[in-house]
């Protein structure tokens, strides 16, 4: 979906009278957010959703992502980078994702052990380990989704 499309829908589902009104900006510029504005005939206006994405294609900095997906309650994950020559070894891919995962659960294990409780130190290995194991997964099933195995 282009971004005018999905503040578009977006925007239906509460109101556009009501989203301007929080924005504090007039129903007729958000409706123009809502139409194309890719091309000079287009009749749409850039929206925010457009300048989020190029201020973090001017910076690279994946913290403007990470802040949005915090402020949805989630998390921001980049998908991993594909090998150029990749291994066709679907056991060695495995193994992989198993260790990663073996790696996670050591983590859990001795940030427990120590004192039956997790603390923020403990929390932040784990998610560390927690990003690895998924940054594995993910290139595992992109792997697969391509076709190499």
């Amino acid at each position: 979906m282009k971004s005018h499309e999905v503040l578009k829908q977006s925007v239906e589902d509460v109101g556009v009278k009501t989203i301007a009104s929080d924005l504090g900006v007039s129903p007729s510029l958000l409706y123009k957010w809502c139409q194309p504005g890719d091309e000079p005939t287009d009749s749409g206006a850039t929206n925010p959703l457009d300048r989020l994405a190029r201020i973090f294609e001017a910076t690279g900095d994946e913290q403007i992502i990470s802040w949005l997906c915090q402020k949805a309650d989630g998390f921001y994950c980049p998908n991993p980078t594909t090998e150029e020559n990749p291994t066709k070894d679907l056991f060695a891919h495995t193994q992989k994702l198993v260790r990663e995962f073996s790696d996670l659960l050591q983590i859990i294990s001795e940030s427990n052990r120590n004192d039956s409780k997790i603390c923020e130190e403990d929390s932040k290995k784990i998610r560390k380990e927690w990003e690895e194991l998924k940054g594995v997964g993910e290139s595992f099933v992109h792997a697969c989704e391509q076709g190499l195995f």
